[in-house]
This record gives C-alpha cells, structure tokens and sequence, in this order.
C-alpha cells in the first residue's frame, strides 16, 4: 500500500484523527520527527505523543497504570512512564503521550506496525484545524501527503488520562 510505504519511506503527513487534524511521521525516524518541530514552530524540548500500532506494543514498551481497553481506540491520550527512557527520546522523555484514535488512517498506522507521531496541524499556540480549509498555506507545503476526510472533524482534542484519571484542561503537561 503506498501510505505504509510513504509512512516507511519518513514522509511528513497531515491526517485526520478522530479528534482534529494532525501532523505526523513515523516516530522512529528522529529527522522527520525534527522536521515536524520545525513546521510547528515548536519548543524542541516540548514532548510530542504517538499513535500506537496496537494495545500490545503500549504495553511492551510503555508502563501500563490504567485499563487501556477503556480509552483505546477512542479520543483519548494517555500519559504513560516508558519502561526505557532511551526509547524515542527525541520525541519525549520519561513518558510518553499514546493514543490510538478510532478512525480508518490510524488502521493503515497500524498496519504498518510504526509508532506515529500525532500532534496539531498548526503552528504552536495557535488554533487547530478542523477542515483542511483550516490548514496554513504555509503548513501544507511542507508536508509530503495530505489525506483529506469529507466534511468537518469534531474539534473536542483528545482528552489526557494520567495514572487512570483524566486531567483538567488547565492541568494537562504542555505539548501533550
């Protein structure tokens, strides 16, 4: 399939989750990765979350603190404690933001069996995008593939669970 080859490949994607649009790359490949803080504006130390391949591989690599099947798939981000700090550094640091959102582009991630990276399509601190009409010029021409959705996504970002508790808006850690 070329978007797992494209997604193999370290190409730069904007995609829709079942959230709001996101900008993502394969998070094992650190350049991409990179490229993507760029595009973003963003804070190289700020953490970036993934979507993951499967409930397994969260917890093969993550230290698992709640019942993930109650969260996953759907529009949530849990905050784990990776069991190596090592894996993924670039991307963050002793946790790591996992979410696996219920929609069809996150069943090709998993097909490729790559964690992903998921965050806003839009510059940091400004608003997301809910249509690709919502979507920088700017943005999107840095980006090798966009993958459209017909209509309008529900806006509400994914909500963060910490040690099986969700957290408040105001208490959520930044770039998550």
């Amino acid at each position: 399939m070329e978007i797992i080859k494209a997604i193999e490949q370290g190409k730069i994607f904007i995609y829709p989750t079942d959230t709001i649009y996101g900008l993502g790359c394969e998070a094992g490949n650190k350049e991409a990765v990179e490229k993507i803080k760029e595009i973003k504006e963003r804070d190289k130390s700020k953490p970036l979350s993934i979507i993951a391949p499967s409930l397994e591989w969260i917890q093969e690599k993550c230290v698992v603190d709640c019942e993930i099947e109650k969260y996953l798939p759907g529009p949530y981000t849990l905050i784990l404690k990776k069991k190596n700090p090592e894996f993924l550094s670039w991307v963050s640091s002793e946790t790591l933001g996992v979410r696996i959102p219920a929609n069809k582009f996150t069943k090709i991630i998993q097909e490729s069996k790559k964690p992903f990276i998921t965050t806003s399509v839009n510059l940091s601190g400004e608003p997301f995008a809910l249509n690709l009409e919502d979507i920088l010029e700017e943005i999107k021409s840095k980006v090798d593939v966009i993958i459209p959705v017909g209509g309008k996504l529900s806006g509400k970002p994914s909500t963060l669970i910490k040690e099986g508790k969700i957290l408040e808006r105001k208490n959520q850690p930044k770039g998550f």
